[in-house]
């Protein structure tokens, strides 16, 4: 008998996956709750640059930022520290 695991049930992955993307969307509605009050100057938002100013640009970033640094690892990283199949072998 096989053990079974969290994630090996496509249901609980469907939950897992449902909690992710709610909290996107919670997040994003939060930053434009955030925008509206900070134009209505209720709330400073303190920006260095004008980009940071744009609704969603934190999301964007760190979308971008996870996708760079997957490749780089992948293309980059990953030829430097890898082994021939036979390494071990000899």
């Amino acid at each position: 008998m096989e053990k079974k695991y969290m994630f090996d049930n496509p249901e609980n992955v469907k939950r897992l996956l449902k909690v992710f993307f709610s909290s996107v969307v919670v997040l994003l509605v939060l930053d434009i709750v955030y925008i509206i009050l900070s134009e209505h100057h209720i709330i400073h938002r303190h920006v260095e640059y004008e980009w940071e100013k744009y609704w969603g640009f934190y999301s964007f970033y760190g979308f971008v930022a996870c996708v760079v640094l997957v490749l780089v690892s992948k293309y980059i990283l990953r030829p430097l520290v890898k082994r021939k199949e036979d390494y071990y072998d000899n």
